[in-house]
């Protein structure tokens, strides 16, 4: 430094010193863009959206918003339905996936909207065929709710569980153990019994609730298979599938709604008890897809069979009803089931994790990597198919 000093002074020093915070501002730009470029592989691609949507919606996160909003919609809908008088389900539906598509709109001009995955992995038709069940499903739910009693309307729901685990089996080979189909056949029997007691025959409405259970399930099973296998996040399928599923909406309301929507009346009201039905329709909607990426189908049905027993158990904890002491034990042993399902899933979970680990780091060696190739994208493979 005394040489630097002796040829350029003081001046020389402002001059190091300068150089020396231009490479240190430098260093913190090209760090800078290296974060927001980590930023933009996490949000703006499918891969690094689908890990997001994992990481900040796990199973328990993902189910239990399905369960309230669930519980908050059921309160709308009668709302709606029973004091509003809005008698018009496929139309409320509609108006339900109206309202979703206008707000993800909103949200894709916010470019908030989640990367979706290229066009060659998911073909148009897997999408279609997603956007039409999901219409039958929604539409034929709410009319079979209007034409029949709950009773019925979950004894319908019953019969989806055995519907999902055999579709299951004929497309992809997923097998379910011994111990979970004891399990779900408890948890069956004691929603039955719970919901004995209001059980209310209707030829028009069985045939929508017999109807309806085949699309219920289909769309349970494209919806979970399409998140974990193609890396689509909610949001983002439910932008492409809603467009379908409004055409097929509007098509439906000739056939199931009764005449007269046009002279409904539709003051401050009634219609604020519509929006809020709508808006919580959009949240049951991005709910339900988010429980069936953290999880899978049967899953998600277990856990509406679980809001009904909560449901019937908190009414008569909480406001006095009486449902009857067999529709009480059924409800209890339904939960019991429920409990032993949850048990069995988080115990399969944990082991399937621990084998991954174990393969993951026999792996590691460069003999064991060449050696299993193979048995890698086997167990990748078999990984993708396994019932949780």
């Amino acid at each position: 430094m005394g040489l630097i000093d002796s040829l350029f002074g003081k001046d020389g020093k402002k001059f190091i010193k300068f150089k020396r915070k231009e490479s240190d501002a430098g260093e913190a730009g090209r760090a800078l863009e290296e974060l927001r470029g980590a930023l933009y592989n996490e949000i703006r691609t499918s891969e690094g959206a689908k890990r997001q949507q994992q990481r900040f919606c796990g199973p328990f996160v993902a189910m239990a918003f399905n369960f309230f909003v669930a519980v908050g919609i059921i309160m709308a809908n009668k709302l709606v339905m029973g004091r509003v008088g809005f008698n018009f389900p496929i139309f409320l539906t509609l108006i339900h996936y109206v309202f979703a598509w206008i707000l993800l709109g909103v949200i894709k001009v916010f470019s908030l909207l989640p990367a979706s995955p290229p066009t060659k992995t998911t073909p148009f038709s897997s999408l279609f065929a997603l956007g039409t069940v999901m219409a039958f499903s929604s539409g034929l739910a709410n009319a079979s709710l209007k034409h029949n009693s709950v009773g019925f309307y979950q004894m319908a729901k019953i019969s989806v569980t055995p519907t999902i685990v055999l579709a299951e089996f004929i497309w992809y080979k997923k097998t379910i153990s011994f111990e979970k189909v004891i399990a779900l056949a408890v948890v069956s029997i004691g929603v039955a019994v719970a919901t004995v007691t209001d059980l209310e025959f209707n030829f028009f409405g069985a045939c929508i609730a017999i109807a309806w259970i085949i699309p219920s399930a289909t769309n349970k099973i494209l919806w979970s298979n399409m998140q974990h296998r193609h890396n689509w996040t909610a949001l983002a399928l439910m932008w492409k599938t809603t467009p379908t599923t409004i055409f097929f909406l509007l098509a439906l309301m000739p056939c199931l709604d009764p005449p007269g929507v046009l002279s409904f009346k539709w003051d401050v009201n009634n219609t604020s008890a519509i929006f809020i039905s709508a808006a919580l329709g959009f949240l049951l909607q991005l709910s339900g897809a988010l429980a069936l990426g953290a999880t899978s189908a049967v899953s998600h049905v277990v856990l509406g069979q679980f809001k009904t027993c909560v449901i019937l158990l908190a009414g008569y904890l909480l406001f006095g009803s009486d449902p009857g002491f067999i529709s009480i034990c059924g409800a209890v042993v339904a939960l019991g089931g429920m409990t032993v399902y949850t048990l069995l899933n988080m115990k399969m979970s944990s082991e399937s994790a621990s084998k991954l680990l174990s393969k993951s780091m026999s792996f590691s060696s460069p003999k064991a990597k060449v050696d299993g190739e193979d048995d890698a994208h086997k167990s990748d493979a078999n990984t993708g198919v396994a019932i949780v």
